[in-house]
């Protein structure tokens, strides 16, 4: 009898670390800020997904501060998490953050803002093909300008990845058409309150402007903003498909944007997460594909971006 009790103990002990593991894998989640609509939505598709597959998920705001992002992830290693998933503030500053993460053996996912370098074991990017963002949008613009006239470029954040590729990609279309030239090129951080400051002193200055082509769709409502009540003389386009650019969209004030996958990204990052700790083979880069949004298709998109 001692003997029947002793092998169930045994089997029990042996089957409640897979139970426990299936029910109770911990996620820390670091996002660059909180304050972003893109990113809001990007966050709650995480959550959801988390939720869903019954995972305890903890989430923090790094508040565009890298130290304080490097923290957090220091945080959830010492608190025993089964994997990291960080939308980094700086992507040329993730190498202590991979080294932390590699050291103690933590799977560690990036999502929607690509890390620059190599990642290491145990390590994948999941989003979007930044380059081709910027082509979509510029040609687009493109053909609304007939092929002529200025160009302005508003910039996002300048420690971001995706503000270079989304700009190489605007710039690389412009390259094609011998009559559009880029005359200004400024950051605006990716904010609408700071698109609104730039785009107004590019008018006082008198600079002589046919289309504006924004790294993000926050920054190109701002420059509406700042056109006024009766932009049409500027085209604007934006990237990332937010709410308000759809309706900007279905309303003639923004000649188009370019469909980032937020939804698509965040349960990306959390499945990649969970295949990761189960040991699974995982592509190094997993990729959303970017959709160009113009008044044609703008309503096949009007739910997929929702908070």
């Amino acid at each position: 009898m001692k003997f029947k009790k002793a092998l169930v103990t045994s089997l029990l002990a042996c089957m409640l670390p897979a139970a426990v593991m299936a029910k109770d894998l911990q996620v820390g989640v670091s996002m660059a800020l909180f304050d972003d609509n893109f990113l809001t939505i990007l966050r709650t598709a995480m959550q959801k997904e988390m939720t869903k597959d019954g995972i305890k998920g903890q989430v923090e705001d790094a508040k565009g501060d890298v130290s304080q992002q490097l923290q957090q992830v220091q945080n959830f290693i010492g608190q025993g998490v089964d994997a990291i998933i960080v939308n980094p503030v700086d992507t040329n500053a993730v190498k202590p953050l991979v080294d932390a993460a590699a050291k103690a053996g933590v799977p560690l996912v990036f999502v929607n803002r690509k890390p620059a370098g190599e990642l290491k074991d145990k390590m994948a990017f999941v989003g979007s093909d930044s380059e081709l963002a910027g082509r979509l949008q510029m040609e687009a613009l493109a053909k609304k300008m007939n092929g002529k006239g200025n160009v302005a470029i508003l910039l996002g954040d300048l420690a971001n990845e995706s503000t270079r590729e989304r700009t190489k990609g605007v710039e690389a279309v412009v390259a094609k058409y011998p009559d559009i030239k880029v005359v200004q090129k400024q950051t605006a951080k990716f904010t609408r309150n700071d698109a609104v400051d730039v785009v107004s002193n590019w008018l006082t200055a008198g600079d002589d402007i046919q289309a504006i082509a924004s790294n993000n769709d926050e920054m190109a409502i701002g420059a509406l903003q700042a056109l006024g009540k009766n932009p049409n003389h500027i085209l604007v386009a934006g990237v990332d498909g937010t709410p308000d650019a759809l309706q900007m969209i279905k309303n003639d004030k923004m000649v188009a944007s370019v469909f980032q996958d937020a939804k698509g990204q965040g349960e990306g990052a959390v499945q990649t997460a969970v295949k990761l700790i189960n040991g699974e083979k995982v592509q190094k880069v997993v990729d959303i594909p970017f959709q160009l949004i113009t008044k044609e298709n703008y309503e096949k998109f009007a739910s997929q971006n929702q908070k």
